[in-house]
């Protein structure tokens, strides 16, 4: 089941294509990765998403329902540049956004304490907003965006501007929404984090999908029958048939040899009284690698 169905969605610009023909499905209570480079199309198709803006080409289907006005109250958006009222208190910031969001304000004032608590935040009630760090407006602006637990939430770079610590805290916070039923659409440049919470991406380059599907599908997509072998002892792979040496890497204690077969994989090739064999796997591009692989870096959005 879909939250989501982006079909056959187009954007144009005077004489900028935004998106050309983009068409993925968001499943319902999944995280969900909208990557590419800046200028892939990410902004156009939130602000759409969000209604900010509508399609020139395509549609979106929110619940199996073409997206309207109506849905607005049932997603919560966390923009990249945060909005904010810097004069204005954190608890009256919490209030207005929340009952803007349509709850009632007992059921908010609960709330925005429940989650003020969460964050060791209840000492920032009567404080401005400029007076805090900006880390502690992010939290805040993080709280505006679920406080009214929303079914689909869009964080766009989320963790901007967090240390460690607060980075691992939010991740935990939307790991969290999900277990609660909530339909996460994460858009994000840290394909670490891409790989540690999310369990499907579409990604873009230049107004187009260039890849989808789970992220574990998407990594395979790129493999190149390349296997890494940690070893201890004496070896000459230059000796060993059937393999093609790329990389090896010699250490005081040990080493590791990069190299894909040239004919069917089989690890008896090793079989060797010389050596012990600490560790055998193939190698799965990381999402980095997807990235960067897939994507051109020359536009700007």
């Amino acid at each position: 089941m879909e939250i989501i169905q982006v079909k056959e969605v187009s954007k144009f610009y005077a004489n900028h294509t935004a998106l050309n023909n983009v068409s993925f499905d968001v499943p319902k209570g999944k995280i969900f990765g909208l990557l590419g480079p800046n200028g892939a199309g990410k902004t156009s198709l939130i602000r759409i998403i969000n209604q900010i803006t509508a399609p020139d080409q395509g549609e979106i289907l929110f619940n199996g329902q073409l997206l309207t006005k109506e849905h607005i109250k049932q997603i919560g958006y966390l923009p990249e540049e945060r909005g904010l009222y810097k004069k204005m208190s954190v608890y009256d910031q919490l209030m207005y956004f929340a009952r803007l969001r349509g709850m009632n304000r007992t059921d908010a004032h609960q709330r925005i304490n429940n989650w003020l608590e969460k964050f060791e935040a209840t000492t920032w009630k009567k404080k401005k907003i400029e007076e805090l760090s900006k880390g502690m407006q992010q939290k805040i602006q993080f709280i505006v965006t679920v406080m009214h637990n929303p079914d689909f939430i869009i964080l766009d770079e989320p963790f901007t501007g967090f240390d460690p610590k607060n980075t691992q805290l939010i991740k935990d916070e939307i790991l969290n929404l999900k277990a609660n039923g909530a339909s996460i659409m994460l858009s994000t440049h840290r394909m670490e984090n891409v790989e540690a919470i999310c369990d499907n991406v579409v990604l873009l380059n230049k107004a187009k999908v260039v890849t989808q599907g789970s992220v574990m599908d998407v990594r395979n997509s790129l493999k190149d029958n390349t296997f890494s072998l940690t070893y201890t002892g004496q070896l000459d792979p230059t000796q060993i048939a059937h393999i093609e040496v790329k990389n090896l890497a010699q250490r005081q204690t040990d080493a590791t040899l990069l190299f894909s077969y040239t004919g069917k994989p089989d690890i008896q090739l090793f079989n060797d009284p010389r050596i012990n064999i600490t560790e055998y796997r193939e190698v799965i591009p990381s999402m980095q690698d997807v990235f960067l692989t897939l994507t051109d870096n020359s536009s700007d959005e």
